[in-house]
């Protein structure tokens, strides 16, 4: 037996000791006192099958690998199955040689060997508790107990309860809360089962609970989401402990447990892909990552890494954030990832096709884009070159240096743009489907979400930073609504949509229900412990220029069409030559920049589009020259 500890050693001895004592008093009870000479001697001469059959039924039945101080009911079934176990063999030995005592005493007999080995483990249990307290209340001294509100009685809930009886924290667990009425006023391991969520509010105040820990890690996020929000009206600490997707085992502990992130207050079910169609997607392919130091490009460039790629290219043009993907990358996986970090600008139409023209990546995800759109209000010219022009660059390069497929990472705010943002994101979409068109042995594809929880330039940093100074929210107006992910289910469900690319779709993702911002706000101040517009004021500081105060993911008039995602929908789109024409001036009107060349460029653009299945279309039709840049005329 490995690790054999004295404790271990004594519980052997102990059970072997007690299947002796049990046979003589088991004897002693059926004659009541007065053995026959001829049932001793048959104790004598069987007394070694009991003693060899119980050190081989109660090893084999996980008697000394339990964790008894933590045991629950289902445990102490396994010394019941031991001790049975030991007994039919026992009986079934003894019947071959001969040497059977009467039924009554091997009934007498499994009665006291169950009782004695049940009394030690329940006696160990007590002592080890009672000795915790002990030192618990020695090493606090006279620091008042957290006492403990449990959300969820089932099997995570009952691991959580006997881990706070038994370790050493000053956390007490007081009582349960739970939806299912068929455990109300029962207890759950000596702790009581006293309501349903619509009672947490009132129970924490009526028993004075200091912290709240919901245990409900099979419940959906959305009754997650739902639950935590009850729990933040009282002033307890709240915790939680995550879904099962996100701890390495079945089995919880009290270190899982852990405080609540703004992304549980947003109800959205972890993201399940199809790792196979990714994988293949994938797996040994030369993989290009623009932006790859951004928020999006860094959490596809690490779901990338773990699919096998033959390369991976990170390609930015801010050196510190993607020097530190490289290093973490290059720590995680320790020479088995061919990595390539190159710097650079989607701009510089000469770099890439240096870029391109040695690496031949098979696959593109386009992320590098400015995003921030009070910025680009004031600097449309740059927007239009970097994300615009930035995108026809490198879409361009990848056909013409044999890429499979191209990926373009889009954003809602191109629906019925209102900002330069939006509208030179709608122009990369449309870049795209044009060069789809044009170039029928390439794949190119946009994929449009919301916004992305905590991703850089976005307001949930700013008000972090808001709360930590003490200092005013702003939030632009309380009716103001967007859609939120997190960073790795945007990339996941991209790394998704690129695997179901067959060419010119745009790919909606699924972002649930809109969250009002004044809303995380509150949810943002309550999770720093603090109370909204008495810690912490909110001030509402109006839209900003170009914004909407809803987003939307399609107009309309446009349908989608479901994928074999769940979360993933392909738009439907409109092809009428003169709407896209009227759309084609509304953006350039809305961008209102002339340093570009956008007009002249664009009209090509279109022309290309129009013309692509015309006799003269096809890959021989005039694909414009970006007129900002001379140099393309060279690189391309």
């Amino acid at each position: 037996m490995r690790h054999l500890t004295p404790r271990k050693l004594f519980l052997i001895v102990y059970d072997l000791a007690m299947s002796l004592i049990a046979l003589l008093l088991a004897v002693l009870v059926f004659y009541e006192g007065t053995v026959p000479v001829q049932i001793f001697n048959q104790i004598k001469t069987s007394w070694f099958v009991f003693v060899i059959l119980a050190v081989v039924c109660f090893r084999l039945s996980g008697f000394y690998t339990q964790m008894w101080p933590f045991a629950r009911g289902s445990q102490y079934l396994v010394l019941i199955a031991g001790t049975t176990i030991q007994l039919f063999l026992t009986v079934v030995t003894l019947q071959i040689l001969k040497r059977s005592f009467p039924l009554a005493v091997y009934i007498t007999y499994w009665f006291i060997l169950t009782s004695s080995v049940f009394a030690i483990r329940i006696f160990y249990r007590f002592y080890r508790t009672r000795k915790q307290i002990k030192r618990v209340k020695k090493n606090q001294k006279d620091d008042r107990p957290i006492r403990v509100m449990i959300v969820g009685a089932g099997e995570a809930g009952s691991q959580i309860i006997v881990e706070l009886k038994t370790s050493q924290s000053r956390r007490i667990p007081v009582l349960a809360i739970d939806d299912n009425p068929l455990i109300q006023n029962y207890e759950n391991n000596g702790v009581p089962v006293l309501g349903t969520r619509d009672d947490i509010v009132e129970l924490a105040k009526s028993y004075e609970i200091d912290e709240i820990i919901v245990a409900i890690p099979s419940a959906s996020s959305e009754t997650q989401r739902n639950i935590l929000k009850i729990c933040h009206k009282t002033n307890c600490r709240v915790r939680l402990l995550p879904f099962f997707t996100e701890l390495s085992t079945d089995q919880v502990h009290l270190s899982d447990v852990r405080d609540i992130r703004i992304d549980d207050l947003l109800g959205r079910d972890p993201v399940v892909y199809d790792m196979d169609v990714v994988s293949e997607f994938i797996k040994d392919k030369v993989v290009l990552v623009t932006g790859g130091g951004g928020s999006i490009g860094s959490e596809l460039a690490a779901q990338i890494a773990s699919f096998s790629p033959k390369t991976l290219i990170l390609f930015d043009i801010c050196e510190n954030s993607v020097y530190d993907l490289q290093q973490e990358l290059i720590a995680r996986y320790a020479g088995a990832l061919d990595l390539v970090v190159l710097i650079g600008s989607v701009r510089d139409a000469k770099r890439l096709s240096e870029v391109f023209s040695r690496w031949r990546p098979d696959v593109v995800f386009h992320a590098a884009a400015h995003k921030h759109v009070p910025l680009m209000e004031d600097s449309p010219g740059e927007a239009v070159k970097n994300n615009v022009y930035g995108t026809y660059n490198t879409a361009l390069m990848a056909a013409r240096c044999g890429s499979k497929r191209f990926v373009l990472v889009s954003t809602d705010k191109a629906v019925n743009p209102t900002n330069v943002m939006g509208a030179t994101k709608r122009l990369c979409e449309i870049v795209i489907l044009t060069l789809n068109q044009v170039f029928p042995d390439m794949s190119y594809a946009a994929v449009r979400f919301g916004n992305v929880l905590g991703s850089s330039g976005s307001v949930i940093p700013l008000f972090e930073r808001q709360i930590k100074d003490k200092r005013a929210v702003t939030v632009t107006h309380p009716d103001v609504e967007r859609f939120f992910m997190t960073i790795p289910e945007a990339s996941s469900l991209v790394l998704q949509a690129g695997a179901y690319a067959k060419g010119g779709e745009i790919f909606i993702l699924d972002m649930g229900n809109p969250v009002r911002i004044d809303d995380l706000a509150r949810d943002l101040i309550r999770l720093s412990g603090l109370v909204p517009d008495i810690d912490v004021p909110i001030e509402y500081i109006g839209l900003r220029p170009g914004e909407k105060m809803k987003e939307e993911l399609f107009l309309p008039n446009e349908s989608i069409d479901r994928t074999e995602h769940m979360k993933i929908n392909i738009l439907s789109q409109i092809d009428n030559p003169e709407l896209l024409h009227s759309e084609i001036e509304n953006l350039k009107r809305i961008i209102n920049d002339d340093e570009t060349g956008l007009d002249s460029f664009m009209s090509e653009l279109l022309s290309a589009l129009t013309s692509y299945a015309d006799d003269n279309g096809g890959p021989n039709c005039r694909l414009p020259e970006i007129p900002y840049d001379a140099s393309l005329r060279a690189a391309l």
